[in-house]
C-alpha cells in the first residue's frame, strides 16, 4: 500500500489511521464534510491532502481525473448518536452512501476497501460470549441494521468489481480526540476538574483498545486480509469497568473519590464484552502493543496540551 483514501477520517479513529499511515510513509487522500469543524485536527504532512465532499455526493467526488489509489477506508456515518441511531431514513441513507464509497474505490483504482461496522451489528451477546466473525448477528436499531446491510451489501458489490472486501467490527475505543461524553473522556475531564465523577458499580466485564492499536489494526487487515472477511477489533481481554476508572483516576489524580455503585445499571445492561481477535492475528499478524495504562497517560497528556 502506497496511497490511500479515507471517508470520516476527522473522528478519533480516522485521525489515528491518518497518523499511522503518514507513519508508513502512505499518500493519503481524506475526503471531509464541506466545512468541517475537526479539520484543524487533521495532521499537517506534505502526504495528507484533503477535499471537501459530502458523503451523499461521493459518486461525483472532485478528484483530479486521471489520480489513483491503492486502498479506500470508508469510515464516513451519519447519525452514531442517541436518537439518530433510530432514524431509519438516515440510517438508510448510510448504506447507500457506503455503496457509493464502493463505486468512488473502483473509480480511483483501489484493489482494497476497508469499511468501519460495530458492535452493533450483534444486537445483545449473551455474558461471557466473546463477539467473533462468526458468531450470529440479530441487531436492535437502526444504526446496528444498517451497518450490517452496508457490510453485506458493500461486500457483494466489491466481489462484482473485483475489489478485495474488509469489514471490522468495532468494539470500544478510546484516545485522543475521543468525544467528550464516552466514558474514558468524560472521566478524564471531570477529575481533571476536581469533580466527583459518579459511576454504576463497575462490574461490568470490558475489552478497550487504544486508538493506535485499532488504526494499526485498520492497516493490517487492509494490508493482509482475507477477501470477505469480517475482523472484530478489539484488544481481546476484559478486565472490570471499575478497574479501568480506577487506573484513570490514578493517572489523573490519586486522592479524587469516586461514586462507584451510584448510577444504576441500565435496563438491560450488558455485562460482558471482549473481541475475539484471533482471526485477525492469525491472517494479518495484528497485535495490540498499548497496554490501558500507558493509553491513558496518552491520552491525559494529550487532553492536557489542549487546555
Amino acid at each position: 500500500m502506497k496511497s490511500a483514501v479515507i471517508t470520516g477520517g476527522t473522528g478519533m479513529l480516522g485521525l489515528a489511521l491518518v497518523r499511522h499511515l503518514i507513519s508508513k510513509n502512505i499518500k493519503v487522500l481524506m475526503i471531509i464534510r464541506p466545512d468541517s469543524k475537526k479539520a484543524n485536527n487533521i495532521p499537517k504532512s506534505p502526504l495528507v491532502s484533503t477535499i471537501e465532499c459530502d458523503l451523499k455526493e461521493l459518486t461525483n467526488a472532485p478528484i483530479p481525473e486521471g489520480e489513483k489509489y491503492d486502498a479506500f477506508f470508508h469510515f464516513g456515518w451519519e447519525g452514531t448518536y442517541g436518537d439518530a441511531r433510530n432514524d431509519m431514513h438516515l440510517q438508510n441513507k448510510n448504506i447507500q452512501n457506503t455503496i457509493d464509497a464502493v463505486y468512488l474505490a473502483n473509480k480511483l483504482g483501489c484493489s482494497v476497501f476497508l469499511g468501519a461496522g460495530s458492535q452493533a451489528e450483534y444486537g445483545r451477546v449473551a455474558d461471557g460470549v466473546k463477539i467473533s466473525p462468526t458468531l450470529p448477528t440479530f441487531p436492535e436499531n437502526g444504526y446496528g441494521i444498517a451497518k450490517l446491510c452496508a457490510g453485506q451489501m458493500s461486500r457483494i458489490e466489491c466481489k462484482k468489481l473485483n475489489i478485495r472486501h474488509i469489514w471490522v467490527r468495532i468494539l470500544s475505543t478510546y484516545g485522543p480526540f475521543d468525544g467528550s461524553q464516552t466514558m474514558v473522556m468524560s472521566g478524564i475531564i471531570k477529575m481533571l476538574n476536581g469533580e466527583r465523577p459518579q459511576y454504576t458499580k463497575g462490574e461490568q466485564m470490558w475489552d478497550y483498545l487504544y486508538c493506535d492499536d485499532a488504526a494499526n489494526a485498520f492497516y493490517c487487515a487492509a494490508e493482509k486480509g482475507i477477501d470477505g472477511s469480517v475482523y472484530c477489533i478489539g484488544s481481546g481481554n476484559v478486565r472490570p469497568l471499575k478497574e479501568y476508572i480506577t487506573i484513570i483516576r490514578d493517572m489523573v489524580n490519586p486522592a479524587q473519590e469516586i461514586g462507584f455503585g451510584e448510577v444504576p445499571y441500565f435496563d438491560k445492561q450488558v455485562m460482558y464484552l471482549c473481541a475475539d481477535i484471533e482471526p485477525l492475528t492469525r491472517d494479518t499478524g495484528f497485535v495490540p502493543t498499548v497496554s490501558f495504562e500507558e493509553g491513558i497517560k496518552r491520552t491525559v497528556e494529550w487532553y492536557k496540551s489542549r487546555l
